[in-house]
Order: C-alpha cells, then sequence, then structure tokens
C-alpha cells in the first residue's frame, strides 16, 4: 500500500504564500506512484487538509488525521514541513509531532529553535570558530535603551537590521545613514519581537545546501548570488532580480572548504533532511557564515532544486530518501 505523505506549510509569518509555493514544488517533486499526498495548511489557528477536490477537512490535534473526500479517515505515515517561520522553523511544530510520535523531514526541537534565532546561532557559532559579522540585539519594549550612536559605535555603517527570528525576505533593511537607522528597527519588529543589527561584509554571496540520512550523505554544488538590489531581498529571491550561478564562480579549493564547512556545520547541530547555508566570502578567501535555513525554498526555481539537479541527482529520489530513511 501507498504511504500517506502530508506537506505541512502555510505559517503565520509574512512568508505564508512563499512557503504555499514551495509544498507545490515539493508536492510536484515528490514519487505520486509511491505515495498519496495531501497538503495540511496551517494559518490563524487553523488547521485543515487540502483536498484534491479544493475541498479543506479541519485536521484532528489529538492525532494529527482528517477525513478525505471518500470519508475515510486518514492519518499521515510522515510529514514534510516546508513552513518558512513559525510554527514550522521555530521548533513548536516538530515538538507537537513528536508528542504523536510523527516521522517529519526536518531536524528536531532544539536545532529548529537554535537555527530560528539568528543571533544566538551567530554566537554560537562564533564560539566554535566559525566566522560571522558583529552583531547585537534588540528585543521589543527595549528599543530606547540604546542609542542610534551606540549602534553605530558598536557595529557601524552600513549595517542590516534584521527580524532575529524569522526570515531575512521581509523586515530586513540594508541601513546606510543614521536617520534610517530606527525607521528600520520599528520595520524589523513588525516582524517579531527581536531585531539583530549586523554589521555589513563586502564579498561574493553564495549558499550550500546539504543533506543527510541513514545511508547517504550529500553536499550539493555552490551557488553564487548576483543581485543588483541592495541585497539578497524579497524581490531578488522571488521576483528574479538576480543571477543565480551553480555552480559558483570560486575556486577548487574554497569550493571544497565551503561544502567540507557546510557538512561539519550539519553534524555539529544534529541536523536531519534538507538545509542550506548561506555565507559571504571576504577578501582573503574568507568564510564568512550569514545564515542556517533548516527549511529552505523549494520552489522548481529555488537554490535546493537548482543544486540538486547540479549534483546530478533527483529531486524525487532525494524526497523518497528523506522520507522512507529517516
Amino acid at each position: 500500500m501507498k504511504k500517506t505523505i502530508a506537506i505541512i506549510c502555510g505559517g503565520d509569518t509574512s512568508e505564508h504564500d512563499v512557503s504555499m509555493r514551495s509544498a507545490a514544488g515539493i508536492e510536484s517533486f515528490m514519487d505520486h506512484q509511491r505515495y498519496d499526498i495531501y497538503k495540511i495548511e496551517i494559518h490563524a489557528g487553523q488547521w485543515n487538509a487540502l483536498l484534491p477536490d479544493g475541498q479543506q477537512s479541519p485536521v484532528d490535534r489529538n492525532d494529527f488525521t482528517f477525513t478525505d473526500r471518500h470519508g475515510r479517515r486518514i492519518r499521515p505515515d510522515f510529514c514534510y514541513i516546508t513552513i518558512h517561520g513559525a510554527p514550522g522553523e521555530n521548533g513548536v511544530l516538530q515538538g507537537y509531532l513528536d508528542l504523536i510520535s510523527m516521522p517529519y523531514s526536518t531536524s528536531g526541537v532544539l536545532v529548529e529553535a537554535l537555527t530560528y534565532d539568528k543571533f544566538a546561532t551567530n554566537n554560537y557559532m562564533r564560539s566554535l570558530g566559525v566566522k560571522v559579522a558583529d552583531s547585537l540585539t534588540i528585543r521589543i519594549g527595549q528599543e530606547d535603551q540604546v542609542s542610534d550612536q551606540d549602534i553605530i559605535d558598536r557595529i557601524g555603517l552600513p549595517c542590516f537590521v534584521k527580524p532575529s527570528r524569522g526570515g531575512s525576505s521581509f523586515g530586513t533593511t540594508k541601513v546606510k545613514t543614521p536617520q534610517d537607522l530606527r525607521p528600520a528597527i520599528q520595520l524589523a519588529l513588525r516582524e517579531g519581537e527581536d531585531v539583530m543589527v549586523e554589521a555589513y561584509m563586502q564579498g561574493t554571496e553564495i549558499t550550500c545546501g546539504c543533506y543527510k540520512t541513514k545511508t547517504v550523505s550529500h553536499v550539493f554544488p555552490i551557488t553564487e548570488v548576483v543581485t543588483t538590489n541592495e541585497f539578497f531581498d524579497y524581490d531578488a529571491k522571488y521576483n528574479g532580480q538576480v543571477d543565480e550561478i551553480t555552480p559558483a564562480r570560486i575556486s577548487d579549493r574554497l569550493t571544497q572548504r565551503v561544502q567540507t564547512l557546510t557538512s561539519t556545520i550539519y553534524d555539529i547541530l544534529g541536523c536531519y533532511g534538507i538545509i542550506r547555508i548561506d555565507y559571504i566570502i571576504t577578501q582573503g578567501d574568507v568564510i564568512n557564515l550569514l545564515e542556517i535555513n533548516t527549511t529552505p525554498g523549494m520552489t522548481p526555481t529555488s537554490f535546493i532544486p537548482q543544486q540538486v539537479r547540479a549534483a546530478g541527482l533527483d529531486i524525487s529520489e532525494v524526497m523518497t530518501d528523506i522520507i522512507e530513511n529517516r
């Protein structure tokens, strides 16, 4: 009999629509001869299975079951999480699935909670010897406890102001002048309760995907990110205002160093499934960590599908491996 796979998508952040696009991509990648596949949308307190006839079926959160169009009670065998943001990228959903003994595609609670907080992640990685930009955090309600000049003296200009917990597509600003600093902080606080102010690094932006299961370990070819925008923002990511070059135009030696670091970070954290790590290469081929993405975008044009193709792998087989070899 076919296994039933639930693709959990949506969420309650600004990245809801991006998540829905990733879910459509994942559904198209999966082996439909092997699996019955349903999308489960979580949004605004509602959990609904999206049925093939366009109807929605409420999910019983006691056991994660729902009724299909024939009136049969369905309990998925495996959940593929593609929520970008809360509750799928911060460990909350993983904790729930652990409690009901439901296997899933991502890392566990601790990894998700840690990597969701950029400031915490960067400081943890720094303690392990990984290069990261200098940064500070400002919590909601404490905005007035640090002055603009204090921030500038510590971090410098230009700098990036971004939500500490959340994606980097929304609420992120490249700040060039003192008068733009406070509006950027307020913008970031609309996306979350903590803000990270991060020093600007001039260099080449790259990203490297990786996945491991019980049977395989794959570090993908590296993608170079080139955009004329101020940074790799929403328009660059999703409206084509970027050149994504795979493999990246860097030396073989630097490529090997980045791939080794990516694999090492994966193992240190104890990740599972597909992750993607973003870096900035600064002068002297210094590798600087930007961000660890544990539920990376999975539309057909996203980085991971590109890198899977460049590695000579079949994306459907990658999905199957993650499901079958948890």
